[in-house]
C-alpha cells in the first residue's frame, strides 16, 4: 500500500480543501404567496410553479 514520503503541512492540506466549503442554497420568494422557496421548485406552501397551480398546497386544506 502506498504511503506518503513526506508529511503534508497544515497549510498545504487546508489549501487543498479550500474549495470544499459548503455554500448556502439560493432562496427565492414565491410570486403567488410570498413564502421563501428554492428556485425551479414547486412552492410547498401554495403548490404553484411558473404562475400556475400544479399541486395542492398546505393552505388549501
Amino acid at each position: 500500500m502506498a504511503l506518503p514520503k513526506y508529511r503534508i503541512s497544515k497549510t498545504r492540506k487546508l489549501k487543498k480543501r479550500s474549495h470544499l466549503a459548503l455554500s448556502v442554497p439560493a432562496r427565492n420568494l414565491c410570486p403567488d404567496c410570498g413564502q421563501v422557496k428554492l428556485p425551479h421548485r414547486v412552492c410547498l406552501h401554495c403548490g404553484s410553479y411558473g404562475g400556475r397551480k400544479v399541486m395542492a398546497g398546505t393552505d388549501d386544506a
